[in-house]
């Protein structure tokens, strides 16, 4: 299956497109851009952002607390992540604390463009597990 991605590297660029082959425990993967495929390399990678589209809603503001009863979060465990560039998303993950050098985390709100984030740990400042509510940020 294809899937929309977005890929934010640790220098700040992004990159949007098509994946078919996405494995965290491979070395890179391709991404079919307007221009043609690149190859990524997962090291030099922020996150990779599996969306709903590429466009995304920048008026939207990502929900930090999770929603009773929501299915996608049942078995995960709340998690906060804050990149070193600031940026922080709360999610929910299968393996708390991650054990590997990228792990997959969904995000708490469910009206979120991202349906699910590999997040390189190398570009996190801090993960936490999810405390007390928060608010929108």
């Amino acid at each position: 299956m294809q899937n929309i991605v977005v890929a934010r590297y640790l220098d700040g660029r992004t990159v949007k497109g098509r994946s078919l082959n996405v494995d965290p425990t491979k070395p890179s993967f391709h991404v079919r851009t307007e221009t043609g495929p690149i190859e990524v390399a997962l090291k030099d990678l922020k996150a990779l952002f599996f969306v709903k589209d590429t466009g995304g809603d920048a008026a939207h503001n990502e929900a930090m607390d999770p929603t009773p009863g929501d299915p996608r979060l049942v078995g995960g465990k709340p998690i906060e992540v804050e990149f070193k560039d600031g940026e922080r998303i709360v999610g929910a993950t299968n393996r708390f604390p991650p054990n590997k050098p990228f792990f997959f985390m969904v995000p708490v709100d469910p009206e979120s463009n991202n349906i699910r984030i590999l997040v390189n740990r190398a570009a996190a400042k801090r993960i936490s597990e999810a405390g007390a509510p928060t608010t929108q940020r």
